[in-house]
């Protein structure tokens, strides 16, 4: 292999351990300013499919590392919201006007309350910021929605996401 190939295979090993570390520690802190049970970000892969790639947890019981979510209810009318910047906060679960799909998703989760901020780097949705409380319901406030737009604009303007 060339040292052209080998600096390249260096240079995203690196770029990637940047981003992955940069992730980590967006959702490591916004849990524990929010004092949530779990930050996560939701990474697409692919148009509107996509898993849990991180996560913070207050208890590890409350991990949903690795999980896809509902396809069926994650479409195109949703992704086209998320696209134009839509934030979504949801203090109770079981009161709020949601449909029966995105509500039993929920409490297969054990969230009461989420808190959803789209990542929109230049080349368009790139993930979801979710901030989940899984023991109460919760009331989020002003500086909890700002807290989670600034992580997800920290995400979005990191080299190694806008160019990735």
């Amino acid at each position: 292999m060339s040292d052209l190939g080998l600096r390249n295979i260096f240079n995203r090993l690196a770029d990637n351990l940047a981003k992955d570390t940069l992730v980590q520690t967006q959702v490591n802190n916004l849990r524990n300013d929010l004092q949530v049970d779990r930050v996560v970000l939701y990474y697409f892969y692919r148009q509107w499919q996509g898993q849990v790639t991180f996560e913070s947890l207050s208890s590890p019981k409350f991990s949903i590392f690795g999980s896809t979510g509902p396809d069926e209810c994650f479409n195109g009318e949703y992704a086209a919201m998320y696209q134009q910047g839509r934030v979504r906060a949801i203090e109770n679960i079981e009161t709020e006007p949601i449909t029966d799909c995105h509500r039993d998703f929920l409490r297969s989760l054990q969230v009461r309350a989420n808190l959803v901020v789209p990542v929109l780097p230049p080349k368009g949705l790139w993930g979801l910021l979710i901030a989940h409380h899984c023991r109460t319901p919760r009331v989020w406030t002003k500086d909890n929605i700002a807290a989670m737009k600034k992580g997800a604009t920290a995400l979005a303007e990191a080299n190694s996401i806008r160019h990735g």
